[in-house]
């Protein structure tokens, strides 16, 4: 109760919250997408690598959204050309790129002699969001959904069967850097919330939790964007309550749920697997 009146009184609350949610639905959207493909590692790379991009925009008193767009789509084409071009692996040139970056945005931050803003980027402070950050994240929200609302048909041949969306003439290496693209926007909108170091597990364990409980992809993204949400909520509720890291609390709370659902869940938990199993057994034994 006291948390749901704070929320009433203080605008800075009513901010991050808003902005939370909105994080926890875009990051259980685009997340499905991530590991439907695959790309849990190219989440991680380019949530890593807005970093300078982020650290010149600083340095230039601009808007972090345009250097950590640009930087985080540098980096994923980097990636593809160092991978198409010789004969290291997709996964190591990852490595290589994302490293490199993070690297040189460490130093450009260190540069600069600012250690709080470094920390806020890399852990996220939402309780420090100010306004015009919330309406960027709500704008970068509706754009990603209704990025995917529109595209929804060749993100989900394209994830499922590539060969075949390229029989069918789908230009994959486009949608593949057009879902780079919308990934680096939703990593931008969760700098504030949950920081770089932390992004990652938002895009991938509500996705994750969602394709333990449904095999319909656009079940799954609506699941894992209430699980987003939840996760937002809930780990807002103890980070103000309890004063402690934001980010932090909105992982925990995501990963919570999903230890419940990989124990629990139907169809894939191993508890009722396990009760499944032992009640064959059993019934066989009678007959």
């Amino acid at each position: 109760m006291e948390f749901i009146e704070a929320v009433f009184q203080y605008s800075f609350l009513q901010k991050a919250l808003i902005t939370s949610i909105i994080v926890g639905i875009i990051c259980g959207v685009m997340g499905c997408f991530i590991i439907l493909r695959g790309m849990a590692l190219m989440g991680d790379a380019i949530s890593h690598a807005v970093l300078p991009g982020v650290a010149f925009s600083y340095m230039l008193g601009i808007n972090f959204f345009f250097g950590a767009v640009i930087s985080g789509v540098i980096t994923a084409i980097a990636i593809g050309f160092v991978s198409q071009n010789s004969r290291i692996k997709h996964d190591t040139s990852i490595g290589i790129m994302f490293t490199a970056a993070f690297a040189a945005g460490i130093i450009i931050i260190t540069m600069l002699k600012s250690s709080t803003d470094l920390y806020h980027i890399l852990f996220g402070n939402v309780l420090a969001v100010r306004t015009s950050e919330m309406w960027m994240t709500l704008f970068i929200g509706v754009f990603v959904i209704l990025a995917v609302y529109l595209f929804y048909k060749e993100l989900l041949v394209s994830s499922f069967d590539p060969t075949m969306a390229a029989a069918y003439g789908l230009p994959t290496k486009l949608i593949h850097y057009f879902l780079m693209t919308l990934l680096t926007m939703v990593t931008v909108a969760s700098l504030q919330t949950v920081g770089i170091v932390l992004v990652v597990a938002m895009l991938i364990t509500p996705a994750a939790t969602a394709y333990l409980l449904t095999e319909r992809l656009w079940i799954m993204i609506l699941i894992a964007a209430g699980i987003g949400i939840v996760s937002a909520t809930i780990g807002l509720y103890f980070s103000y309550t309890h004063n402690l890291a934001s980010g932090a609390t909105i992982v925990i709370t995501a990963t919570v749920i999903f230890g419940l659902v990989f124990l629990f869940s139907p169809k894939h938990g191993i508890v009722w697997k396990a009760f499944k199993t032992k009640r064959k057994r059993a019934s066989l034994a009678l007959k």
